[in-house]
């Protein structure tokens, strides 16, 4: 169905018996048929690791910093900062309902952590090494490493089991 216009009924500039073309719906080609749709799928899976890489990164930069704080003998932040990042490994395996979804940000985190733990020139650390400093960097490995297990124990479960032969 064609859009009102100001001409007068009968004149238009399309020759007679010819009726304005539609345009195809998305996701089809020129002759209707589906086109792939592979690429958009790894754009968008590859842009998903990209920003759980990110986000690993990230909550090893503010652990870095606020590790520190405790509640009296306690190292809270550092434990804190640990169970967020187990709760990260297992909430992105079971997102992206793979391996990788774990792993990518265990492997941000642990970069950056490590990296932020080693002396710089003039010998100045950020992550020292004190209980605090410990938990942080061997507790965050830790729970890296669990959740890392943990989402493998649940991608393996989800998979499809193969039927038995009769």
């Amino acid at each position: 169905m064609r859009p009102p216009s100001d001409e007068p009924e009968g004149q238009s500039d399309e020759p007679e018996g010819q009726s304005q073309k539609t345009a195809a719906p998305a996701g089809t080609g020129p002759a209707g048929r589906d086109r792939p749709v592979e690429h958009r799928d790894a754009f968008v899976a590859g842009g998903a690791y990209g920003v759980l890489f990110v986000l690993g990164a990230v909550e090893a930069i503010m652990g870095s910093f606020e590790y520190s704080w405790t509640v009296g003998p306690v190292p809270a932040a550092a434990l804190g900062c640990c169970a967020a990042l187990l709760v990260t490994c297992l909430l992105a395996g079971w997102a992206m309902r793979s391996l990788g979804g774990a792993l990518v940000p265990a492997i941000a985190w642990i970069i950056v952590s490590f990296v932020l733990a080693m002396p710089d020139a003039p010998g100045s650390v950020i992550i020292t090494n004190t209980a605090s400093g410990k938990w942080y960097l061997y507790g965050g490995a830790f729970s890296a490493a669990i959740g890392v297990a943990a989402a493998f124990v649940l991608w393996i479960r989800g998979m499809p089991r193969p039927k038995p032969v009769r």
